[in-house]
């Protein structure tokens, strides 16, 4: 089995008009994508929840994949008059093999060395060091393999920093990756909250994969999970939160009110230049610091100031 797949050459003002015609002469899929990758001329674009939508390359190369006895002269000739093109775009075609998806997607995934104690190790291999805190790990569909650099930087902080029997909250937990880790790392408590509810199913699924104790660890998909005796939403001794500045700045007072006072909190999902606006905006609760930088990301980290 194969696939056509036709790549069309345009700019920022015409992509997502492409991309919907092509869908309409019945492509399986589209994508848009920097016609420049992979040289000198690449634009990157850094997108985030909150934020105005539509932001296109302004090279931009818009590809569709159709069935393979699709005629792409025709799908060229319609998209062509539809959007009263005056001649047909540039364009080439490719034969995309059926391949094994899953094994290809796997072989993408390799244990990562965290630390000299700290692995993460997808569930298709084998433990490099058995005796080392090894994070078993079936991302599925949730954020979190441990790859990208603010995955690294959390974990980092958590294995130098964290404490024994501390309470974690996870905000943003993704595939449960740094809830584990902290209960592995010591924590006697994880409660991880995610707004996607196949993050909070691959979160249980990854916990039982790591034989945590069901009693020490909570998903969920909003917070407070649960309250004290008071009825009182739960204050933790640390949390954890790696998303994206702007959903940082906006969930800045529900965060800062789950510390306990003298508590910690580390931030990650930040962009170097996007570091000092949400430290300003924490500071309002917190002694904040940039705490590491991996690439173009840094973590920041804070103790919450005492009462006054």
């Amino acid at each position: 089995m194969s696939w056509k797949t036709i790549f069309i050459k345009t700019d920022n003002s015409s992509a997502e008009l492409l991309s919907e015609a092509l869908l309409e002469q019945g492509a399986l899929s589209v994508d848009i994508h920097d016609a420049a990758a992979g040289t000198d001329q690449e634009q990157p674009l850094y997108g985030e929840p909150g934020l105005p939508a539509g932001k296109v390359w302004e090279k931009a190369e818009v590809s569709g994949m159709f069935e393979p006895d699709t005629d792409i002269n025709v799908v060229l000739q319609s998209i062509t008059k539809t959007l009263q093109l005056p001649d047909v775009p540039a364009f080439r075609v490719e034969t995309i093999e059926a391949q094994d998806w899953v094994r290809l997607t796997q072989s993408q995934f390799n244990p990562i060395c965290i630390s000299s104690r700290l692995w993460i190790v997808p569930t298709w291999h084998q433990p490099p060091d058995p005796s080392a805190i090894n994070l078993i790990l079936d991302p599925g569909l949730a954020f979190g393999t441990g790859t990208h650099p603010t995955t690294q930087l959390c974990l980092v902080w958590m294995d130098q920093n964290l404490k024994p029997g501390e309470t974690v909250l996870d905000y943003g937990c993704g595939s449960g990756i740094l809830a584990i880790a902290a209960l592995k790392l010591g924590a006697g408590r994880v409660i991880g909250v995610d707004i996607d509810p196949h993050a909070v199913r691959a979160s249980h699924a990854n916990a039982l994969l790591n034989a945590c104790e069901p009693s020490s660890c909570v998903f969920a998909t909003q917070y407070p999970a649960q309250s004290d005796e008071t009825g009182k939403a739960e204050q933790v001794d640390v949390v954890v939160a790696n998303i994206l500045s702007n959903p940082l700045i906006m969930l800045a007072p529900i965060l800062a009110s789950a510390v306990r006072a003298r508590g910690r909190i580390v931030l990650s999902g930040i962009l170097e230049p996007q570091a000092k606006e949400v430290m300003t905006v924490y500071g309002q609760w917190f002694e904040m610091q940039v705490h590491a930088a991996q690439e173009d990301w840094v973590l920041l980290s804070g103790v919450k100031k005492a009462a006054r």
